[in-house]
């Protein structure tokens, strides 16, 4: 008994049906290239939206100043001297936010006399540039560069960074001597909150402002805060405890409750008021600091 062939029919029907098959996953491979191209060209757009926060002016008589960075724009900044040789805040704050919410997030910093020095970044709120990872490190060294030149030495600077601005104070807090560091809903590199949020993209060949937190932090020896809130939906928490997992010495507190919106709260303020006081106390050298309770 010989072989049976195939009728023509249902050679030609499985051909077409391969076509298809390879034509489908053709056009999705095309059109996932296209969109990591689309996000890797339009990245920045997202990474730094600018997006203003509203809040009321929480400074009593704060100074509008200007300082100018390494390449040529001159930026500003909201500055209030520090009282009876307290030691002076430099905020950074995060992505979506300007100095209207820098100074919500410091008021309760205010009434007990820190100095605070409330950088804005390049592109933002009407400043000239565009911003970036190397160009926000740029505004940072210029805004402590200005504060120093005030008469305010490194030992007497406490770096806070909120969000996007953890990794502008991470790296300021490296490259600089200061009295201590404060993260409030840091992470651990720009790259995993992209992999967080976009599993399906590789985040570690994309992204090009990476904001390394985590491999700084081991750098960097003044005391370190970690503040973060347990139901942040956007930089889970995992990524602050990594963080201090990766400093080594840095005290970490999550905050049952709390989302993204941490820095803005007033329990993370006084937290902040409190810890900053521990220190004073174990540090000789290092200022007096006003407790929460006296202010």
């Amino acid at each position: 008994m010989g072989h049976r062939q195939k009728p023509s029919f249902l050679v030609g029907d499985g051909q077409l049906a391969h076509k298809i098959l390879w034509g489908a996953v053709g056009g999705i491979l095309l059109f996932y290239i296209a969109g990591l191209t689309w996000l890797y060209v339009n990245q920045r757009s997202y990474i730094y939206p600018g997006a203003t926060r509203g809040g009321a002016n929480a400074l009593a008589g704060p100074e509008t100043v200007r300082f100018r960075t390494s390449d040529g724009l001159v930026l500003r900044a909201e500055y209030r001297p520090a009282r009876d040789g307290r030691p002076t805040i430099v905020f950074f704050h995060g992505n979506g936010d300007t100095t209207a919410g820098s100074k919500v997030a410091t008021q309760a910093f205010a009434r007990p006399g820190y100095g605070l020095l409330l950088p804005e970044y390049r592109g933002y709120d009407g400043n000239p540039g565009s911003p970036s990872e190397d160009g926000l490190y740029k505004d940072g060294r210029a805004a402590l560069q200005w504060l120093m030149g005030q008469g305010v030495p490194g030992p007497n600077i406490i770096i806070m960074g909120n969000s996007l601005g953890s990794g502008v104070a991470t790296e300021m807090a490296m490259e600089h001597r200061v009295a201590a560091l404060v993260l409030v809903s840091g992470f651990t590199s720009m790259v995993d909150v992209v992999q967080t949020h976009l599993p399906f993209v590789p985040a570690g060949l994309l992204v090009r402002d990476r904001f390394e937190n985590a491999r700084k932090l081991a750098r960097i020896g003044c005391p370190t805060l970690i503040l973060h809130g347990a139901a942040d939906t956007l930089i889970p928490a995992t990524q602050g405890a990594a963080l201090a997992a990766a400093s080594g010495h840095a005290q970490l507190d999550i905050l049952p409750g709390k989302g993204h919106e941490l820095a803005y709260t007033a329990i993370a303020q006084d937290r902040t008021l409190a810890w900053l006081a521990s220190i004073a106390r174990e540090r000789p050298g290092f200022k007096r600091i006003a407790s929460p309770d006296s202010r």
